[in-house]
């Protein structure tokens, strides 16, 4: 494990001085590319563009059911059942939920279609972009990018429609410029995770009840933007993954000082409640790739609510 110092200073996302955004350098004993000041592990984009698009729909897919709520991954033959239930459909709450499971089928019809296509065109069969087939998947694609706005991820704190638009993306987008945008996305997650454990840090470092808790929060925090840029491909996973697990847990069990009585205070218990919420909302952004405004703003406002109520208490 890094030093501490060490670790704090890799939670700034600040360069000694300005870098170009796209610059590509080693960083940190890595291949590296810079977005935002924050320097992101970088892979060369594969070769054959056509190979690639196809597996990044496929992934990309399967990605975007992985973090959203259940019941949503209509199987594309499912369109119409699917479409016919979203119109037949009139209450607020249920409606939002039928659109879910129809933007579920466009978004497998579209990746079926692509597949099919790509198949196509491994057998030497010319495809035109004025092609049915390839309208239609767009078409799909574009309608699934809108309806999954009205999707939450499966903690239902949030949605996350970005994740809908990246098989767009992917179906649109040299396969290069697609990876610049995710390096993006990528370095908006890291500001999301930093603004989250900076916020953990203020709120909880200096309290007698928690000492300690600074070093586990950055060291999670650091493990936890490396998993963000690493691909379960790539080799590194295999130390990058067992590093995220083990300061997660570290983080979510650490407990408070108790009192002479073997009791928790009861802010402290409160604190530790935050913490670990603290903990799964780096957890969600890490995984998802993408930062989680809403959800990273509603709990920096109750981390100040917690510190305005010490210090209430403190001073009655």
């Amino acid at each position: 494990m890094k030093h501490n110092a060490q670790m704090v200073a890799d939670m700034s996302a600040t360069p000694t001085a300005p870098v170009p955004d796209g610059t590509i350098r080693e960083h940190n004993g890595k291949r590296c590319v810079c977005y935002d000041g924050y320097w992101i592990r970088h892979y060369d984009v594969p070769a054959n563009e056509d190979v690639a698009r196809r597996e990044l729909i496929d992934q990309l897919t399967k990605r975007v059911f992985h973090h959203t709520e259940p019941g949503i991954n209509t199987p594309g033959y499912k369109l119409k059942d699917a479409r016919e239930a979203y119109d037949r459909q009139t209450e607020p709450h249920r409606r939002r939920v039928n659109a879910a499971m129809l933007a579920g089928a466009l978004l497998n019809r579209g990746s079926d279609i692509f597949n099919i296509l790509f198949e196509l065109r491994q057998r030497g069969i010319e495809i035109h972009y004025d092609n049915e087939l390839l309208r239609e998947c767009e078409s799909c694609f574009l309608e699934a990018f809108d309806l999954g706005k009205q999707v939450l991820h499966y903690s239902g704190e949030e949605g996350l429609d970005e994740l809908w638009g990246e098989p767009l993306k992917a179906f649109y987008m040299p396969i290069r410029d697609f990876y610049e945008s995710r390096y993006i996305k990528i370095a908006q997650s890291m500001s999301c995770i930093d603004q989250i454990a900076r916020k953990l840090v203020e709120t909880f470092d200096g309290l007698p009840d928690f000492p300690g808790v600074r070093q586990r929060i950055t060291a999670f925090a650091v493990a936890a933007k490396l998993e963000s840029e690493t691909m379960k491909t790539d080799p590194a996973i295999f130390h990058v993954w067992p590093e995220f697990v083990a300061t997660g847990d570290d983080l979510y069990h650490f407990e408070p000082v108790m009192s002479p009585a073997g009791e928790f205070h009861p802010y402290a218990e409160r604190g530790l409640d935050l913490i670990r919420e603290g903990k799964k909302i780096i957890e969600w952004v890490a995984f998802a790739r993408v930062p989680m405004p809403k959800t990273a703003r509603n709990f920096l406002d109750r981390c100040e609510a917690y510190t305005a109520d010490i210090n209430l208490t403190a001073h009655a």
